[in-house]
């Protein structure tokens, strides 16, 4: 299935508001704020849990309709400020998986309390570094943040101190075809999705309760996803999110045969055991709405690498759980990689499966 062109420019003017904004791990109060207003119309309720997760509650018109939780974390990674010297450089910690190389000479903003600062990542240039030095990979705490301030009075008087959070500065970007580039596509993407699965639902007859859910802190422990869990009750649960790709040079299909373009990606397990085995009784619903959309999906085997699916199905008694994934190139990078197509594909079918949920699961009692 190949969505039209209206649909694919909706869903990537969507992304970009999103992208765009700001929201590392502990901080997402600007992308919860964009996700209220564009649930407003779509739920009956909307709420909150008390670590800042948004439950958005669209009630199904049968009494003994299931409980369906969509969820898709807010958050990115980024950094905080953990030090600032005499000389007015900061230094920062990792807030969440980054792969250090990735960080130097990037461009950042630090979110201080008098307003967003830029800055810039650098390190000691390698003109000047020894044979031993150049042949090591860079990291992070050998690099340091330039907000182009003479002295550590400067830095404080920006609002800038210990705590203080810093995301990348990078924009959304469209390339060729219907492939965009930005950050943070994990997890905005999950979260364009489950806006867009809401509002394909409104006016429709659905039996099923709906809750879709902005989780916080995944990147750093699922947090977000274990307090919204037990305070939904789900009977089932669906998380968004995206995942690894082998389609380009330095991976090979067998780390990963998923590819970009190729349809939305359903995991049946996660080989390492850190993760979750999809219950069979999500997987086979899912599928079944894939060959009623006749929408083209990829199955992964992962070994490594979680989704708030994860939290979420040992919560309470246990909620039947599984994952919705796009396939993201440089995943944790500023320069993530994704297809609309596969995001409008992941919207059509996620649309649909929330409209046959009570054939598959009943209201808990």
């Amino acid at each position: 299935m190949t969505a039209d062109q209206q649909t694919l420019d909706r869903i990537s003017k969507l992304l970009e508001k999103y992208t765009n904004a700001h929201g590392v791990s502990g901080n997402e109060d600007e992308i919860c704020r964009l996700l209220k207003e564009d649930l407003k119309d779509c739920a009956d309720d909307i709420k909150f849990d008390a670590l800042g997760s948004l439950i958005a509650v669209r009630k199904g018109s049968s009494p003994s309709g299931p409980t369906i939780m969509l969820a898709a974390h807010m958050d990115e990674i980024g950094l905080m400020v953990k030090y600032i010297d005499e000389n007015g450089f900061i230094r920062f910690a990792k807030i969440g998986g980054w792969n250090d190389p990735t960080l130097l000479n990037q461009r950042v903003i630090v979110h201080g309390r008098n307003g967003d600062v830029v800055g810039v990542i650098g390190s000691k240039p390698p003109h000047v570094m020894s044979a031993e030095d150049a042949k090591r990979p860079p990291q992070h705490k050998d690099m340091f943040i330039d907000v182009g301030a003479k002295n550590a009075d400067e830095v404080k008087a920006l609002g800038i101190e210990p705590g203080t959070y810093i995301s990348m500065d990078r924009e959304f970007k469209k390339l060729i075809r219907s492939r965009v580039t930005s950050k943070s596509f994990d997890n905005r993407v999950g979260v364009v999705i489950m806006v867009e699965m809401m509002r394909r639902l409104k006016g429709k007859d659905v039996k099923a309760t709906v809750c879709a859910v902005g989780t916080v802190q995944e990147e750093v422990g699922l947090k977000g996803a274990k307090t919204a869990a037990y305070a939904v009750g789900a009977d089932a649960a669906i998380a968004l999110d995206t995942t690894v790709p082998g389609d380009h040079p330095g991976m090979t299909k067998q780390e990963s045969p998923l590819e970009i373009g190729k349809g939305p990606v359903l995991t049946i397990a996660d080989a390492s055991g850190r993760g979750i085995i999809s219950h069979p009784q999500v997987v086979k619903w899912l599928r079944d709405s894939a060959d009623k959309t006749k929408t083209e999906v990829q199955l992964s085997v992962g070994e490594g690498g979680t989704t708030d699916a994860s939290a979420i199905h040992l919560t309470k008694d246990g909620i039947p759980s599984g994952t919705i994934q796009i396939a993201t190139r440089y995943i944790h990078s500023p320069v993530e990689v994704v297809d609309l197509e596969d995001i409008a594909a992941a919207i059509e079918l996620g649309a649909d499966a929330m409209e046959r949920a009570h054939k598959y699961f009943t209201k808990k009692s």
